[in-house]
């Protein structure tokens, strides 16, 4: 399903590297003998993923030790080209650094570039910008669509050719397209125009290659003549019957599993997802007696910082929570498992493991509570929020269209006329994507909410000042629903009356905190509470040390955590599972105050602490307040 990740794929290779001369490399297919050849020889990968956009950079050279083999790359497009024509390759964004350090490792690369990558990514790493064009169909031959995905691939193909294996760097096979086969589309022009595209950019001698579901449905119209086919399937699937699939869409050659689930996806609400670890020794264990190349998904999950969270819809909205922990061998902060001692068992019958202990765990340390205090509401702040001020227009707009593509907007009109009593908004067309917080004068009336909640009631004066604060919680990343605009889709009505000429503020919370705009207003007028959308902010003195943390937010409903200037992502503690965000050391300042804001949507707590502790909590389900 969904369990494609974003870009860092992992092969693990656990045989000695072999230096040998630039122009003798080779990596290809032996259709005479079922397997893989390198350099002429056998060969066979057991590779683990894990997504370099979901790990600080910091941190990317310690989670590659850890993993010690072969290393699937997911690129996610969406991270790299936020703005049409605008590519960032910079920081925790450059691939190229990354790329370096696996092979300084001595990783080998199966690189993933999509354009479509699902791995519970925003939009399955689609850019929200294709989005303007209102009709376009994603993942087609649409020349709306097939444009900026080639002018984007020409630029990545193009920086990726020179690590290629055969030109002397480590990546060894290149995906086309992610689970096509499970996309409504089956549109074979589409993907035999990307194959064309990726031999032009990369050249005739590497490994091109899909992978599918384990149906046929899935491998008719995911596989393409020219694109060795492999499959993807977890524990509860019959291996030889798996792999029988695959091999009636490629008789010869290797078996492969490019997405073995070594775990799962959580979504608000659910409950924490895992796999047994002994299901899943057992298996790979199988399916590597059988020959089979076997990538892990996931290695380590990593974290949905800031808005890159995905979501599912099937019949309903659901957002994948922050965590992307996923119960693999490596946890979210990169720490070894049971789970990873039980596959080093396995990988060691048949190859030989690195000598020594691994890796340490990255130190943590419990830095304790901290007391907020209250900003101001998002009304309130407006001016600081939306500096470049409205748009306006009769009716609603979408994000896309205010080209506001994460985070939030306001939406503000008035009240047509007196509603004493408590009278019905509405969202007749199911139009709230996702979740928009309602006031009149600025007292919080209550919430709407996609599929779920559609009506409420609020009372007012006619010309009251009504504002709803529409949040985006990430888009659909896998199937047919991808074209997931976020805004009040179609009309609000209260009553009888339509609601109109309405001024939309897009928030750049972001910008305003990184740049320490939103400080506390000691007045006292701030610090009075109430309920509705409002922003926090404290300090974590410094200690000395710069160590992971995990912040909890017990009593605090739903909102965002900036750790300085740092967008931590989500928190939902009374939906749950998750209850802990993920604070990694290099985050923190050993030496300087540590700023930390938090937009709390509903409700704060009387207390307004937060707790800094030294383990995470990812599975309870609601708490009491």
């Amino acid at each position: 399903m969904e369990s494609q990740i974003t870009f860092v794929l992992l092969s693990l290779c656990l045989l000695p590297i072999v230096f040998v001369l630039v122009n003798s490399r080779s990596f290809s297919i032996d259709y005479k003998n079922n397997c893989f050849q390198k350099d002429g020889k056998p060969f066979q990968y057991i590779s683990g993923s894990i997504h370099y956009s979901r790990i600080p950079r910091e941190y990317w050279k310690d989670r590659l030790l850890k993993i010690n083999s072969a290393n699937p790359v997911y690129v996610p497009w969406n991270f790299h080209e936020t703005v049409q024509g605008v590519f960032n390759f910079a920081g925790d964004r450059d691939l190229e650094y990354f790329l370096n350090l696996a092979n300084q490792t001595g990783l080998l690369v199966i690189l993933r570039p999509g354009p479509y990558i699902c791995a519970e990514w925003e939009m399955g790493g689609l850019p929200a910008w294709l989005l303007q064009k209102p009709n376009i169909i994603l993942r087609s031959a649409d020349t709306e669509y097939l444009k900026p995905a080639s002018d984007w691939l020409a630029m990545l193909l193009t920086k990726m050719k020179p690590w290629l294996y055969q030109n002397g760097g480590n990546i060894i096979s290149v995906q086309v397209e992610n689970e096509y086969g499970s996309y409504f589309a089956c549109d074979y022009n589409y993907m035999r125009h990307l194959h064309t595209l990726f031999r032009l950019f990369l050249g005739e001698d590497v490994i091109l290659f899909t992978t599918d579901g384990n149906t046929d449905k899935e491998m008719i119209c995911g596989t393409l003549e020219g694109l060795y086919a492999t499959i993807d399937f977890g524990t509860d699937t019959n291996i030889t019957a798996a792999f029988i699939r695959q091999r009636r869409f490629e008789p010869k050659g290797p078996l492969v599993n490019s997405e073995f689930y070594t775990g799962w996806l959580d979504h608000w609400g659910d409950k924490h997802a895992s796999v047994d670890t002994v299901k899943v020794s057992k298996m790979l264990g199988e399916m590597l007696s059988m020959g089979a190349s076997v990538n892990m998904y996931m290695f380590e999950g990593g974290t949905n910082f800031g808005y890159w969270n995905g979501a599912d819809h099937d019949t309903r909205f659901r957002s994948v929570v922050t965590s992307y922990d996923y119960n693999a061998p490596l946890s979210e902060a990169g720490d070894p498992t049971d789970k990873l001692l039980a596959i080093r068992d396995v990988i060691k019958n048949f190859r030989d493991i690195p000598v020594g202990p691994m890796p340490p765990a990255t130190p943590k340390f419990a830095y304790g509570f901290i007391t907020l205090q209250k900003v101001g509401n998002i009304s309130s702040l407006l001016d600081t929020l939306s500096p470049q001020g409205p748009v306006r227009s009769q009716y609603p707009l979408t994000f896309e269209e205010i080209k506001q593509y994460y985070g939030f907007m306001l939406y503000r009109t008035t009240l047509p006329r007196n509603v004493p009593e408590p009278t019905p908004l509405i969202s007749p067309l199911n139009g709230i994507h996702d979740r928009a917080y309602v006031s009149v004068n600025g007292v919080f009336q209550g919430l709407m909410e996609r599929d779920t909640a559609l009506v409420m009631n609020v009372t007012g004066q006619q010309g009251d000042q009504l504002d709803i604060l529409v949040e985006n919680m990430g888009r659909v990343n896998f199937g047919s629903y991808i074209n997931d605009n976020k805004s009040l889709l179609g009309n609000l009505i209260l009553g009888n009356d339509v609601l109109t000429d309405w001024s939309i503020y897009p928030l750049d919370i972001d910008t305003a905190v990184a740049n320490g705009l939103l400080q506390v207003d000691h007045s006292g007028s701030a610090m009075e509470a109430g309920d509705g959308p409002m922003i926090y902010s404290g300090t974590l003195k410094s200690t000395g040390l710069a160590w992971d943390t995990f912040v909890k937010l017990n009593g605090w409903t739903k909102g965002q955590v900036w750790v300085n200037g740092v967008n931590l992502g989500r928190y939902w503690p009374q939906r749950g599972p998750q209850q802990t965000l993920y604070v990694p050391g290099p985050f923190l300042s050993a030496t300087q105050p540590n700023n930390i804001t938090v937009l709390e949507l509903e409700r704060a707590p009387s207390h307004r602490r937060i707790l800094f502790m030294d383990r995470p909590q990812l599975n309870s389900t609601g708490q009491k307040t």
